[in-house]
């Protein structure tokens, strides 16, 4: 029996996010000014928060241009070379972000440990002026991708970076008004800390979603199991078997399966192929792929005799 394919070109329920364009560049503009006066201050005044804060908004800017960089290459075309087209690249991205700000954070709380120890006399009233500011433009840049945070895994990125960013300058801000009233100095790296612990904790979700779909996983959200009950209720498919969901971007999903079909509904399978189709367009399966076999068809496929623990019915090739 050979395959029968279906790529299903209708995308309604894909999540439409071009506008989202401006939103990286403006943000991109907004951090990359204030990452270049936050590093003026923090040399003027030997703030080693600010310098570290700037450095941490310089791989936000990173990260921004990363994630545009992966929504330009997911709209190009597909290749003889990329059959997919570059639509993975978001998925790459997602990760390298998560990377980034574990990277980040990993490098204040070694500069928090350090300063600790050896504190060093900063103008407090100075540094809280300069981390307000850095308030305003991290939340304006939260704020651009908070609407559309939960439909695409970079968007969440660059949201958690933005957001994260707006709570260590808050951090920052409360630790230069008391270190201008009590001379604390040691209050800027313990405040730090507490940052440090509050962004792994944001920080580790992502990171984990990133690499499940970096390994083909099945997305977060998905279902198999309700994905399997829904494609057994179409007219004329009685088992299902060899069913594979992974994510083709951070906002594109694809499946294959081999369907068990009755005689009656293999000679008039694109009508079956047609509802599946949109069964699946409900529950975010943009993409699919079906092999239908008769109940006494054998399939040889290796994966066919290693059915996965997810199937209900084992069948013996």
């Amino acid at each position: 029996m050979g395959h029968t394919h279906d790529h299903g070109n209708h995308h309604d329920h894909a999540p439409k996010l071009d506008h989202l364009n401006t939103a990286f560049i403006v943000g991109i503009i907004l951090n990359s000014a204030f990452v270049v006066i936050e590093a003026i201050v923090g040399f003027a005044q030997h703030s080693l928060s600010l310098l570290t804060d700037a450095g941490h908004n310089l791989s936000d800017v990173a990260s921004l241009a990363l994630a545009l960089l992966a929504f330009k290459l997911s709209k190009m075309r597909a290749s003889n070379t990329y059959t997919y087209g570059y639509r993975r690249s978001t998925i790459v991205v997602s990760l390298l972000n998560a990377v980034i700000l574990v990277a980040a954070v990993g490098i204040i709380a070694y500069e928090a440990i350090l300063r600790i120890g050896h504190p060093e006399p900063i103008s407090g009233i100075t540094v809280a002026w300069v981390a307000f500011a850095g308030i305003a433009v991290n939340g304006i840049t939260a704020w651009l991708f908070m609407k559309d945070k939960e439909k695409d895994l970079n968007v969440k990125g660059a949201y958690m970076h933005m957001a994260i960013d707006a709570l260590v300058s808050l951090g920052v801000v409360v630790s230069g008004i008391v270190i201008y009233f009590t001379k604390w100095y040691w209050i800027d790296s313990a405040v730090s800390l507490i940052i440090v612990v509050v962004i792994i904790a944001g920080t580790w979700r992502l990171l984990m979603d990133s690499i499940r779909l970096e390994f083909d996983g099945v997305p977060k959200q998905m279902d198999v199991d309700k994905v399997k009950a829904e494609l057994l209720k179409a007219h004329g498919v009685k088992d299902i078997h060899h069913l594979h969901i992974w994510a083709l971007s951070t906002t594109e999903n694809a499946l294959t399966a081999h369907l068990v079909v009755d005689a009656v509904s293999m000679s008039n399978f694109d009508s079956v192929k047609k509802d599946l189709r949109h069964r699946l367009e409900h529950l975010e399966i943009q993409h699919s792929t079906f092999e239908p076999e008769l109940a006494d068809d054998h399939c040889t496929q290796t994966e066919c005799t290693l059915d996965t623990p997810l199937q209900e019915h084992t069948h013996d090739h």
